[in-house]
């Protein structure tokens, strides 16, 4: 064999190699496309939404090949979308239970926990309503539907019953009251109820005189204010006490330094649950939220950052 005869075969040899090796790429599999279905949104509590919009935004900014949708629902719905691999990515305001975690882990996968913020539960009345002032004492009797009418916690009142409203009776809001404050017990008042979204918590406490709202500190802020130290103006946010008897001077208001220093009782953590078995988008973005571009957004939605860096500096009015 003549060397050119020899060296025509070797490079077909090494062309036909190509092909075979063209030929043995990954298949588009079952579980691929499951996988990248899952991938494409992230599940969460509709309390959550202004906050998680501004951060989704700034994530994907100039982004072309990537994308990432948001999905808002309601807690329970939430975690079992999660549990149920239909997404990877579930923020909730509770960590996997002991049994969910071990579920995840007997099928193979690796659960992750990032906490990102704390948030104020805020309690909201008609601005018609005099009384601002609550401790979580009589919070947790309103609750239990021990109370039921507004002169029984204020005897001046003449507003009538207590109509009180949640966002979704599925909501993180509602589960957290239950777990945190009713020792598990469910609520039993026939005067509590939930609409569907927070918004609307906020526009049924508007225009109804005796209701009590309770929704999430970050649907407070108004949005002319870049302090985040107001309120929407359509509504009242109560001061809420850990002592017996609520002042105006042992009661606070979810403000980020309140929530921060813990004056405000009403905390809890929001989370990103994660469950995706690579370091795709869904990972990216919840560690987004923890770092320090993710943390600032948190920060100016009035949400206090998990780690915060405030700086409290004294005021002095000049009363002159």
């Amino acid at each position: 064999m003549n060397r050119n005869t020899f060296n025509t075969i070797i490079g077909f040899t090494l062309i036909l190699g190509l092909f075979l090796a063209c030929g043995n790429k990954p298949k588009n599999t079952k579980a691929e496309q499951d996988y990248k279905k899952a991938a494409r949104y992230f599940v969460a509590d509709e309390s959550f939404s202004p906050i998680l919009d501004e951060a989704l935004d700034v994530f994907l900014y100039k982004s072309i090949l990537d994308t990432l949708e948001a999905k808002y629902t309601n807690e329970q719905d939430a975690v079992k979308e999660l549990m149920n691999l239909k997404t990877w990515l579930a923020f909730t305001t509770r960590d996997f239970t002991a049994k969910e975690r071990q579920n995840l882990i007997d099928r193979k996968y690796l659960p992750r926990t990032i906490a990102i913020a704390y948030d104020g539960l805020a309690i909201i009345v008609n601005n018609a309503n005099p009384d601002t002032c609550i401790t979580v004492k009589d919070f947790k009797r309103i609750l239990k539907g021990e109370v039921t009418q507004w002169k029984d916690l204020y005897p001046q009142s003449k507003l009538g019953n207590i109509d009180v409203v949640f966002d979704n009776p599925l909501s993180s809001t509602v589960r957290w009251c239950v777990d945190s404050l009713l020792g598990g017990k469910e609520f039993s008042a026939p005067n509590i109820g939930a609409v569907k979204t927070s918004a609307a918590v906020i526009d049924y406490v508007e225009r109804h005189n005796n209701s009590l709202g309770i929704i999430g500190s970050n649907w407070l802020n108004d949005s002319r204010d870049t302090t985040n130290v107001t309120f929407k103006k359509n509504i009242t946010v109560m001061k809420v006490s850990k002592l017996d008897s609520a002042t105006a001077y042992n009661s606070w208001r979810p403000y980020q330094y309140y929530l921060y220093n813990g004056n405000y009782p009403l905390i809890r953590t929001i989370y990103a649950l994660l469950n995706e078995p690579r370091s795709g988008l869904p990972s990216n973005f919840a560690h987004f939220c923890r770092l320090p571009k993710g943390q600032l957004i948190i920060q100016k939605s009035g949400l206090l950052p998990i780690q915060a860096g405030i700086n409290v500096r004294p005021v002095y009015v000049n009363k002159e």
